[in-house]
């Protein structure tokens, strides 16, 4: 078994991040790219010096966080990514979840990026060592989330497993600060990987998956959460019958907890995703 939520959480300040200053000018966010960048390049012990423009120096350091393990952080390169970070998270727009129009249940669906949403919670499809993807750029949500939350989500993460002693079981969900995103909080599961067949364990641990995070959210005391697409990508889980899973899994928790008002918004990328998640939500 996991380390249940009352058990962990002493372990971590939950409050809400606090927000650094935004960056002021491009200058600025160059100079402060330059610092993260030339910790990153030493820590590797390479030479730290990189000619280069403002988005070449931007892809290395999420690169470079990437392919990081957990290691401490200066506090001084921890503030100068802060306040790029969250700069980055107001620039591409804050989109509020209270203005996305339930469907059904006080159930929504909405289509774009989840680092933009101020959620009280973002649910992350995460893999078993809950460390982020180690891929470098990668586009799946691991990584996504990972890149734009800052380095402090991989530590927590790794403090977790840590505590726990063991890897993350399929089905779980565990909460996390959400750091540099617009959310307060990211709550992380791990959903099932689907060989060539899908089989009746699989599909009962995704609908684990559903209840673990609602579960979660609603023990975290969370207003909201909006939920992406768990074991859709390359976890290979079929996208039909997986909205499904999602969406009744959804109902019932609301069936079962008829006093709880906690706002549940679908998160789709992709447009097939959105049309799914649309037709079915409204057949409910």
């Amino acid at each position: 078994m996991g380390l249940a939520f009352e058990e962990y959480c002493r372990e971590f300040d939950l409050t809400p991040y606090p927000r650094p200053q935004l960056v002021q000018s491009e200058e600025e966010k160059m100079e402060r790219c330059d610092r993260i960048l030339k910790f990153l390049l030493r820590e590797r012990g390479m030479i730290a010096a990189f000619s280069s423009t403002y988005e070449r120096k931007r892809r290395v350091i999420r690169e470079y966080m990437n392919t990081r393990n957990p290691l401490p952080v200066p506090p001084e390169i921890l503030s100068d990514q802060d306040a790029l970070f969250w700069t980055e998270s107001v620039e591409r727009g804050i989109v509020h979840i209270d203005d996305i129009p339930e469907i059904k249940y006080n159930i929504a669906h909405w289509q774009g990026d989840i680092t933009r949403l101020d959620a009280d919670a973002v649910v992350n499809a995460g893999n078993t060592s809950l460390l982020g993807c180690f891929l470098p750029a990668h586009s799946c949500i691991d990584n996504v989330i990972h890149s734009a939350a800052g380095m402090q989500l991989r530590a927590d993460c790794a403090k977790i497993i840590a505590l726990q002693g063991h890897e993350e079981e399929i089905g779980d969900a565990k909460l996390t600060r959400a750091y540099n995103l617009p959310a307060k909080y990211v709550i992380h599961t791990v959903g099932p990987r689907v060989g060539r067949e899908l089989s009746d364990e699989q599909r009962s641990q995704l609908r684990s998956c559903y209840n673990s995070v609602f579960d979660l959210a609603a023990e975290a005391g969370c207003n909201n959460v909006a939920v992406c697409c768990i074991s859709t990508g390359v976890f290979n889980f079929p996208r039909e019958e997986a909205a499904e899973i999602a969406a009744g899994a959804a109902v019932n928790w609301k069936l079962r907890h008829p006093e709880n008002k906690m706002k549940i918004v679908f998160d789709s990328f992709l447009d097939a995703d959105a049309r799914l998640y649309e037709t079915i939500l409204r057949m409910i």
